[in-house]
C-alpha cells in the first residue's frame, strides 16, 4: 500500500518495468540502482533492502535504493525530503547515502539531526565519464585478475580501501567477507591489475554495469609507484576492455580535493557531468 509520507511505496518486481524507464532518463548516473534492480528483480531477499518509489497520480516518479547503500534515483529536493521523512520511521541501517549532490544534501539535511554523526562527508565528488577511446596509449601488462592472483591482490585491495575510506575492510572481523568480494569480482571478470615481481602495482575494478554503462571502482597504485604513469596507462587499458566487452561508456567518481587522481583521468580523456555527495557512517 501507498504510505501517507507523500505517495512512497515499497517497490516489488511487478515495478520492474517502470524502474528502469524512470532510472534510464539518466543511465550513466544510475548505473548502480539499474544494476541492482536488475540483477534483484528489485526482490528485498536479494537487494538486502528495499527499492523505495514515489507516485505522483500512479506514474513513478524518483525511487531510492535503500540497503546497505542508501542512493536516490532521480530524485528532486522535494524527493528526497519525501524518502528522508520514511527513512526517519524506522533506524538507521545503511553504511552510506551516495549520490548527486541536489539530492543528498537534503536528505541528509532531514535525517543528520536524528541519524548522529557521520564518520565522515564529502561533499564535491566529481562523476565522470568516457564515451570514446582513451587519449593515453593503454599498458598492454595490464590484464584481468585470475583466481590465482588472488593472495597477491588481496592486500593491495584492503590498502586501497583503508586510504580512500579511512578503515580498513578488515575492521570487525569483516576480512573473510571482504576477501570474498575481491574474488567474486575476479571471478566475474571485473578485476584489473598489473603485477612486477609479484607485486601489484596497479589495479582498478568494474563496480557495476548494465548494456549502458559500467562503474570504475578501486583504482590504485602503491606509495612508491606514484607519479610514473602507471594509472593512466592502467586505466587507459580498463577503460579499453571495458568499452569493448561490456559497456560504451565508463564512469567514476572522484573526491574533489583528490587532485592528482582527478588529473589521471582528465588526461585518459574522462570529463565531469555530475556532482556527487556521499556521507558515512
Amino acid at each position: 500500500m501507498l504510505s501517507t509520507r507523500r505517495g512512497i511505496r515499497a517497490l516489488s518486481s511487478a515495478d520492474l518495468g517502470a524502474f528502469v524507464e524512470l532510472a534510464e532518463r539518466e543511465p550513466v548516473v544510475n548505473v548502480f540502482a539499474l544494476h541492482r534492480a536488475r540483477t534483484t528483480n528489485l526482490e528485498p531477499r536479494w537487494l538486502g533492502g528495499e527499492m523505495w518509489g514515489r507516485f505522483d497520480g500512479g506514474e513513478l516518479v524518483a525511487a531510492c535504493h535503500v540497503a546497505a547503500n542508501l542512493v536516490p534515483v532521480c530524485a528532486d529536493p522535494e524527493s528526497a525530503v519525501a524518502f528522508a521523512d520514511r527513512a526517519l520511521t524506522r533506524r538507521r541501517t545503511v553504511s552510506t547515502i551516495v549520490g548527486p549532490q541536489e539530492a543528498v544534501r537534503p536528505l541528509w539535511e532531514r535525517v543528520g539531526p536524528a541519524w548522529g554523526s557521520p564518520r565522515e562527508l564529502r561533499w564535491d565528488q566529481r562523476h565522470l565519464e568516457i564515451a570514446r577511446d582513451p587519449e593515453v596509449e593503454p599498458d598492454p601488462e595490464v590484464r584481468l585478475s585470475v583466481r590465482a592472483d588472488l593472495d597477491v591482490l588481496y592486500p593491495a585491495c584492503v590498502a586501497m580501501y583503508t586510504e580512500e575510506v579511512g578503515i580498513s575492510p578488515e575492521a570487525g572481523g569483516a576480512g573473510d567477507l571482504y576477501r570474498t568480494r575481491v574474488a567474486q569480482l575476479i571471478g566475474r571478470g571485473m578485476s584489473f591489475a598489473r603485477f612486477e615481481r609479484g607485486e601489484v602495482v596497479f589495479k582498478a575494478e568494474v563496480a557495476c554495469a548494465t548494456t549502458s554503462a559500467a562503474q570504475i571502482q578501486g583504482v590504485w597504485v602503491p606509495p612508491d609507484r606514484r607519479g610514473q604513469g602507471l594509472a593512466a596507462a592502467g586505466m587507459a587499458a580498463v577503460v579499453g576492455y571495458v568499452r569493448a566487452q561490456v559497456a560504451p561508456v565508463v564512469s567514476l567518481y572522484v573526491n574533489d580535493w583528490n587532485h592528482s587522481a582527478r588529473a589521471v583521468y582528465e588526461r585518459v580523456g574522462f570529463v565531469e557531468t555530475d556532482r556527487f555527495a556521499t556521507v558515512m557512517f
